[in-house]
Order: structure tokens, then sequence, then C-alpha cells
């Protein structure tokens, strides 16, 4: 059996690190990635020992590529394509149409939402993204919640594979990034949020939560990662008055040392499938506030390992962070975080991914 999974490469979030942590559970010999441009997830990719290929684009709708990634699945005797993200499932049709290749997609996010606020290109793409979608052989859903939403658009569910996001867990929680190198002290109340810089990923709602607090008890909250709307969302923390307590930080390949330099875990995301970040957050003991979106409610035991609040709710979200103060100042934040660890480590590990994954595999290639 070999697997060609296919990915845009300009990812430095989620998926990037779920792409890169399944195929190391892979022999070389059994699967390969091809990527349009080269970035920190080719750079990884090769470094883990992944066979890595780059068809460069010489912008988004060069479709020249196509022949030539074609041409290379032929050659090469590839079994099934995987691909991840609406450019490369857009890509996959002409690919499937072309080869006859076998054809699986993990979906990352909410199709319909991948192109909000791009007006009418977004309007197209999301279109065409939603027809790529429905023409594959077969799906894996990270969470049950995602898999109901994938047959609500009409996909047979016996077609949809639920297999849980992991990563590799370990013993002892990673030494903490220094909190005076990021401006902060070792009594401040601190937040680490790790997201794509992006409308879908819900900055404004805890920037709106931050500005419900007094300025003497507000916690810090460190933004991790890059994206579109960067100097956007800077511009909303100048006009609300949070720049001494929103610290952004660009794309970080510590997240773990910031997760172990935390109080909190937070996402606030309006639509995920299951998120890796909450999983990183886990592994290093660290509770989290998230929005009820994909398959939270499989990681987080609301009031017992974080809280789970409704998305787009600023005065929900507020609440929780006011009540994860309060376990940090009676001593109880620390004990949320470790029952969190029991129960993600058992559950979402590596091992179980790559299982499911070659499962659904021997199915799609033995038909």
């Amino acid at each position: 059996m070999k697997v060609l999974h296919v990915i845009s490469g300009g990812e430095k979030g989620g998926s990037r690190k779920h792409v890169i942590t399944l195929l190391e559970q892979f022999s070389p010999k059994e699967v390969a990635l091809a990527v349009f441009q080269e970035g920190q997830l080719s750079k990884e990719a090769r470094e883990s020992g992944i066979r890595t290929e780059c068809f460069p684009q010489r912008s988004r709708y060069d479709l020249s590529v196509l022949r030539k990634l074609a041409r290379f699945i032929q050659s090469e005797g590839f079994d099934l394509l995987h691909t991840h993200g609406p450019r490369a499932n857009l890509f996959g049709l002409y690919v499937k149409k072309k080869t006859g290749i076998r054809w699986v997609t993990t979906v990352h996010s909410d199709p319909s939402l991948d192109f909000v606020q791009s007006g009418f290109k977004g309007k197209l793409f999301t279109a065409l993204s939603l027809y790529a979608v429905k023409k594959m052989d077969g799906y894996f859903a990270v969470s049950e919640r995602f898999k109901q939403n994938l047959m609500k658009l009409g996909i047979d569910g016996r077609k949809i594979q639920t297999v849980y996001n992991g990563i590799r867990f370990t013993k002892e929680p990673a030494v903490p990034a220094a909190r005076k190198e990021l401006g902060l002290t070792d009594q401040d109340f601190v937040m680490a949020m790790v997201a794509r810089l992006h409308p879908i990923k819900g900055h404004m709602i805890v920037f709106d939560a931050l500005k419900a607090f007094d300025k003497e008890e507000r916690p810090h909250l460190l933004l991790a990662g890059g994206g579109p709307i960067e100097q956007t969302l800077i511009e909303e923390v100048n006009k609300r008055g949070l720049e001494s307590h929103v610290h952004f930080l660009g794309f970080r390949s510590d997240v773990d040392r910031l997760y172990a330099a935390s109080d909190l875990g937070l996402l606030a995301s309006y639509s995920e499938s299951f998120p890796l970040a909450l999983l990183e957050a886990a592994n290093q003991h660290v509770p989290i506030v998230t929005t009820d979106v994909g398959g939270v409610g499989e990681l987080i035991d609301h009031g017992r390992t974080g809280w789970i609040v409704p998305p787009g709710d600023a005065k929900a979200y507020a609440e929780a962070l006011r009540q994860a103060l309060g376990r940090q100042r009676a001593g109880e934040l620390q004990a949320m975080g470790d029952r969190l660890y029991a129960h993600a480590s058992e559950r979402f590990s590596l091992e179980q991914l790559a299982h499911d994954t070659r499962t659904m595999y021997m199915r799609l290639v033995e038909k």
C-alpha cells in the first residue's frame, strides 16, 4: 500500500502538526507528502524523514501543477490519495478524474466556513469546496459531531470513519518558557491561545471577555500563531485598551513550553473538528476554556477539567475565565489540569490514530 498525502504547504497550525505526526507513524515506503509551496511544514516533514515533494505554483491559480501531480501519482504507483484542506481537495477533483485513484480526505475545518469574509471569491470557492468534498471515496471525521456534520452535507455515513486526533503524550511537562522573556511575572495569571489569526478562531470574543475585567485582575493572553487578520486584531486590542495584557508572539515552534508557562489554555473558535491545540495543552497538564465546537465535549468534562461555553458568547467566556481565576486562587486549578492529562493521554494517542487510519486505508484499497 502506498499513500500520497497532499496539502498546500503553507500551514503553520494544527493541520501541519496533524499531517506530520500521522505520517511519522507509517513506514517511509508506505507514505509520501506533496506540497505546493515550501515552508515550515515541508521543512519539518523532511527533518522527520518523510519523503516530501514540492510542486511549486506561480500563484494559487496556477493549475499547471495538476498534470505534474497526476503523472507523479501514476509513475510512483500510489494506491490512495489523501488530501488535507480546501486547495488540496479542489485539486483532488482533477487528479481523481485523471488517474482513477482512490481518494480520501481529513476535513480539518467546516468546508462551508473556510472562506468567510472573502467576498464573491469566497462564495465561489466555498461552492467549489463543498462540491469537491462530496466526490471523495472516504472521509476521516475527527469527532462524532463532525461525522454528523458531514452526513448533513449528504455524505453517506458508511464512508466516514471517526478518527480522533492524537499526539505523543509525554510523561513529564515541558520546561516552561521564561515568563520574564515574555514580559510577564510569576504572579500574573497567564492564558495561552494557539490559533491561526483568522476570523473563524474567535479572537475578538476573548478580547471582549478580557475587557470585562478590571485592569488589576485582568489575565494576560499569549497569542501564538500568524494569519491574515493580524493587523486587524492588533487594532482591536488597542481599541479596547488591552495592549498591556495581550501579547502577539507570532508563529512558535515551542507551544509546549508556552502552555507549560501558562495557567490556562484557550480556544474560542466558531467551528473546529477536533482541535490539536487542546491536546497539546492537556499534555502540559493545563486546563482549558473552549467554545462548544467539534469534538471538544469528548475531551473536556465541564467544570472538572475545563469549561465549555457557547461560540460567540463573550459574556459566558468571561464568566468561565472568572471561575478559572477563582479555582487558581483556591489552589484547585492544577488538579483540573492533571485530570485532563489523565483522560486525554488514555484516549487520544498517536497509536490509536495510526491504527484507525490504517484500517480505513486497507478497506479502501481492498474495494
